[in-house]
């Protein structure tokens, strides 16, 4: 009874929000802006939808590398994300990110939440900073995919004993107090990181150096998993590989989709991605083969994964040879790091910091390494020094601030499931529902 108050309370916040919408005043989207190019927005609604699909991919992804018996939760979890993630957005996380910047001149901090709240003025027209040649309701449609599948990220670590309820809260003040700042202090014309000349092109440090950082405070928070006989079991390989494929086609629409037009730029990011992509996922074989190892699915499916990661925040500033330079570092640096991981106490279920916050890091150092003119090989040392006063930054941001949001999560519900349900597993103690065959005797 009283889980079932706590629902209530969750849905009477849902239909006020639904109420309040009726009264926002309405933008008319069906409108003729001069400025709009067609072709700009046909690519940019493809590639809304592909990043999208990134979502139900990583959801595969971790889906099949978890035990049976944890594995709709796993999977769940970065479903739901589609759904919280996507109200806050409207409500105001896209105001956060990409309002009216609040900080000096060029040292912009967080957007005013009432500069876009309910999508007040977000519509047909195009925003001469934000989206000069597409309806501004698209790019803000296009920034949501991307704060989406940042919490989604992060569930891999604290896979198989967090309580959903108290998942769900996480994600929420994340979205709104982590991701949101972190959007305007390195995309808005006004923040700091950006004019600070930090360059993150798809979002390596927006998405996957704060995931990274994210899931490392969860996995230190949440502790180890309960000892068990099921706690190394992959639930289904070929769901990996499935997720993997829907990520790496997913990302297209990721990188190439930053460009923001269908340009140059684009196919250059998108060149990039597929060739990181593909030199980090033999890299990742290669290895292991030279360790001893037999070459795996789950490398293969991890190794690409890595590559895409390391090349988002360089996708449209360096050349394809400098992204296979980056993909093939990347991969060796993740996997020595998931190695030397495995030798602590530390318990980040799958890997998520040595694979997207290290692949994350790398990528933003080497994009400062090998951007076009202002990269360290051009002889120029700016760009590079602040990429590293950036990787503080965020670091400590995203770490720290996470970890308090985890605390602040525990004192409403508490985040780790009982011994007895992480042992029953998720899919039965928190959803009732059964991957079958797992559960046969």
């Amino acid at each position: 009874m009283k889980n079932s108050k706590k629902w209530l309370y969750a849905l009477l916040l849902l239909i006020v929000v639904a109420i309040v919408g009726v009264f926002v005043p309405s933008v008319e989207l069906g409108v003729n802006d001069p400025n709009i190019v067609s072709g700009d927005v046909a690519w940019m609604l493809t590639s809304t939808a592909l990043v999208l699909l990134m979502t139900p991919g990583l959801a595969f992804f971790y889906g099949g590398m978890v035990d049976p018996r944890n594995i709709i939760s796993t999977i769940l979890q970065s479903f739901v994300a589609m759904g919280i993630v996507s109200m806050i957005w409207v409500v105001v996380g896209f105001s956060l990110a990409f309002g009216d910047s609040i900080g000096p001149e060029g040292f912009g901090l967080v957007g005013n939440p009432l500069t876009f709240l309910m999508f007040k003025n977000v519509g047909g027209y195009t925003n001469p900073e934000m989206s000069p040649t597409i309806p501004f309701a698209l790019f803000a449609l296009f920034q949501l995919k991307f704060a989406i599948i940042t919490p989604a990220l992060i569930t891999g670590s604290f896979a198989g004993r967090v309580r959903f309820r108290a998942y769900m809260i996480f994600i929420s003040l994340f979205t709104i107090f982590i991701y949101a700042p972190l959007a305007h202090w390195t995309w808005h014309p006004n923040g700091f990181l950006r004019n600070m000349g930090v360059l993150d092109f798809a979002g390596g440090t927006v998405v996957h150096m704060s995931a990274g950082f994210a899931a490392l405070a969860g996995a230190m928070f949440l502790g180890k998993r309960t000892k068990s006989k099921y706690n190394e079991k992959r639930s289904n390989i070929p769901f990996v590989l499935l997720g993997a494929g829907m990520l790496w086609f997913g990302w297209f629409g990721f990188n190439a989709g930053s460009a923001l037009e269908a340009s140059s730029t684009a196919v250059l990011a998108l060149l990039n991605t597929n060739t990181a992509s593909a030199a980090a996922m033999l890299t990742w074989i290669f290895l292991d083969g030279a360790r001893g190892h037999k070459p795996s699915g789950l490398g293969a499916a991890i190794g690409l994964v890595v590559g895409l990661v390391a090349i988002t925040p360089a996708a449209g500033f360096v050349t394809v040879g400098a992204s296979i330079t980056i993909g093939v570092i990347a991969s060796i640096v993740s996997n020595y790091a998931i190695t030397l991981q495995g030798k602590t106490s530390l318990d980040d279920t799958l890997d998520v910091f040595p694979a997207h916050g290290m692949g994350g890091i790398t990528g933003m150092i080497l994009t400062a390494v090998f951007a076009h003119d202002v990269g360290l090989i051009h002889g120029e040392i700016r760009t590079f020094l602040m990429h590293l006063i950036a990787l503080v930054i965020v670091g400590v941001f995203t770490f720290g601030g996470s970890y308090i949001l985890y605390w602040i999560t525990n004192k409403f519900v508490t985040l780790r499931v009982s011994e007895y349900s992480e042992a029953k597993g998720l899919d039965i103690s928190q959803h009732d529902e059964s991957y079958s065959f797992a559960y046969k005797e």
